[in-house]
C-alpha cells in the first residue's frame, strides 16, 4: 500500500440533476488536499432529468472527474460495478451523489487500508427519516443473523476498499442488495473488515431512489442469496490469493462471473461492530 495515499472515488447517480453539480464540487475540493492523486468516476445510470448534463457542464471546473453513462437505468449495483471496474488508484471508495455523506471523514477511514481490507463507515447520528432508520435496523439485524455481515450499518454508503480485495469482489446484484452481496462475499474469503463513525447530513435536493417498494424485494434477494450462498455453497479448499501490486494508475479488469475461492485470513486482527 502506498505511503501517500492515491484515491478513486465511484460516485453512483440516478436522476440526481438538482445535487450531482455540488457533489462533484465538493468531492474536488474535498479530495484535493488529502490525498497525492485522485480521481472521480460519476456513473450516470441512464438518468432521465439532465443528470449527465449537470456533470459534462462541471467538468471544466473539475479536473479529476470524469463521466461514465449507462444508456439505461441497470440499478445501483449495476452502476458501482461500472465505476469500480474503471477504477485506476490503489484505494478505491464510493457514496452516493445525494451530498449526504462528508467526504473529509475519507482522510480517517483510508488510512486503515494499510490494515483492512475494507473500512466501512456507519451513520453515528442518521438523518434519515424514522421510518427509513426502523427498517434499516431490522434489516442490519437480518443480514447480521443471516449472512454474518459483521457491521452494524451494511448500507452506509461511504466505504473504501483496497483495489486488490475488490477485484475479488465486483458485486453481481444490480439493485440495492449490493453492499450486502459484497461484505458477505468478504467474509466467505476471509477479508478484514473495519468500521468507523462518519458524518451524515440530510439530503438537500433531489428525492430519495429507496422506496417502500424496496424492501420486499430486497429480502426476498437476502433470502435467496442466503440460501444458495451460504447453506448450499460448496465447500471447497481454503487457498491464500497473492496479492496484486498496484504501480502505475491502471483500470481493473473486468471479469466473468466466477464461482468463490475462499482465502486464508493474513493473521491480522478482525474486527467486526
Amino acid at each position: 500500500m502506498d505511503a501517500t495515499p492515491r484515491i478513486s472515488l465511484v460516485l453512483p447517480a440516478f436522476n440526481e440533476g438538482a445535487v450531482i453539480a455540488r457533489a462533484v464540487a465538493e468531492a474536488e475540493a474535498t479530495l484535493v488536499g488529502r490525498f497525492t492523486a485522485f480521481e472521480v468516476i460519476v456513473v450516470d445510470d441512464g438518468s432521465t432529468d439532465g443528470t449527465a448534463d449537470e456533470v459534462q457542464r462541471q467538468l471544466p471546473l473539475a479536473p479529476h472527474t470524469r463521466l461514465l453513462r449507462h444508456g439505461t437505468n441497470r440499478g445501483y449495483g449495476a452502476a458501482l460495478r461500472t465505476g469500480f471496474e474503471a477504477a485506476r488508484y490503489p484505494l478505491v471508495a464510493f457514496t452516493d451523489a445525494d451530498c449526504q455523506f462528508d467526504l473529509a471523514d475519507l482522510a480517517d477511514l483510508a488510512p486503515l487500508a494499510n490494515e483492512y481490507d475494507i473500512v466501512a463507515g456507519y451513520r453515528a447520528d442518521r438523518k434519515d427519516p424514522w421510518r427509513r432508520r426502523f427498517l434499516s435496523r431490522g434489516y442490519n439485524l437480518l443480514a447480521r443473523t443471516l449472512l454474518g455481515t459483521r457491521v452494524r450499518d451494511v448500507d452506509c454508503a461511504l466505504k473504501v476498499f483496497r483495489r486488490d480485495a475488490l477485484a475479488t469482489l465486483l458485486p453481481e446484484s444490480r439493485g440495492f442488495f449490493v453492499n450486502t452481496e459484497m461484505l458477505t462475499r468478504a467474509r466467505l474469503l476471509g477479508l478484514t473488515v473495519s468500521e468507523r463513525p462518519v458524518m451524515h447530513r440530510p439530503r438537500l435536493g433531489g428525492d430519495s431512489k429507496v422506496s417502500l417498494w424496496e424492501v420486499p424485494r430486497t429480502f426476498r434477494t437476502l433470502v435467496g442469496f442466503w440460501w444458495n450462498e451460504v447453506v448450499w455453497a460448496a465447500p471447497v479448499p481454503a487457498v491464500i490469493q497473492a496479492r496484486v501490486a498496484v504501480s502505475e494508475p491502471t483500470p481493473m479488469p473486468r471479469r466473468a462471473s466466477e464461482p468463490l475461492r475462499p482465502t486464508a485470513p493474513r493473521g491480522r486482527h478482525r474486527e467486526a461492530a
